[in-house]
């Protein structure tokens, strides 16, 4: 447990004890900033509770009732809105901690982002399939997101446009996380995670970065739609990922884009 961070460690070492009780539950495994020897003070708590085939769906039914007797409880709901139903997002506090709990089956945890650290286990079932299988965490996509860039280009003028000015910087934002950040990212982490630790990764592209934030207002709101574009070519071209470019879409994209602004 000395891996796990001193204000992580009452919570951690309760989720173990519960999960020993539950012989429905296999293993208790820590990812994230844990796994990976990166924690700080405000790190959260990611972790995995390997359970049998059959006690999976009681114990993920079960899951808020397990968290409320690890420790004070503020609240918890369950990770739909990210993909993920096997997750419970759980807050606890005070002091205010963030753990994510996610109950797998063992087929379930062949495919994964990371190993992780077991931090205990009631046999060798997460060991076994260690050695039958492989983590893999998911890799850019320099493709999808060409084919999409120049569409969402047009989608955010016209809801500037429109007068939808927070649905446009919505837009922008996704554009950023979904489109540049990762491109950015190229050569430079293995583990692509949007926007999150962009200034550390790419610190040269921050004076590009800071022009795609916009403020309320719909010139600036196409000021920024303009420096998005700017940037995503730059990282783009920097990223030297074979790819089909979408020429015709980004012209006529663009085109718009200089006509929507012409006037202003």
């Amino acid at each position: 447990m000395s891996m796990v961070p001193e204000h992580l460690r009452e919570v951690t070492g309760n989720v173990v004890a519960e999960a020993a009780k539950d012989l429905r539950v296999l293993a208790v495994i820590a990812g994230g900033s844990v796994a990976f020897g990166t924690t700080d003070e405000y790190s959260d708590l990611d972790l995995v509770l390997v359970c049998t085939e059959e006690g999976q769906p009681a114990c993920l039914a079960e899951a808020k009732d397990f968290a409320g007797r690890v420790g004070p409880l503020l609240s918890s709901f369950t990770g739909e809105h990210v993909g993920e139903p096997r997750l419970l997002i759980a807050l606890y506090g005070p002091p205010l901690i963030h753990v994510d709990l996610k109950f797998v089956t063992p087929d379930g945890w062949r495919t994964r982002v990371e190993d992780g650290i077991v931090l205990w286990q009631r046999d060798d079932t997460v060991d076994r399939l260690r050695q039958e299988s492989t983590p893999a965490w998911p890799q850019v996509d320099a493709q999808w997101i060409e084919d999409r860039f120049w569409v969402w280009v047009h989608y955010v003028a016209v809801k500037i446009q429109r007068g939808e000015i927070f649905e446009a910087i919505d837009g922008l934002g996704m554009m950023r996380s979904a489109a540049i950040a990762p491109l950015a990212g190229i050569g430079r982490t293995t583990r692509p995670a949007g926007v999150r630790r962009l200034e550390t990764l790419a610190p040269e592209l921050l004076p590009d970065l800071r022009d795609t934030v916009p403020t309320t207002t719909p010139n600036d709101c196409f000021r920024a739609l303009r420096a998005s574009v700017d940037v995503y070519r730059k990282v783009r071209d920097d990223s030297d990922v074979p790819l089909d470019r979408r020429t015709a879409a980004e012209q006529a994209a663009v085109a718009y884009l200089t006509s929507a602004t012409a006037h202003l």
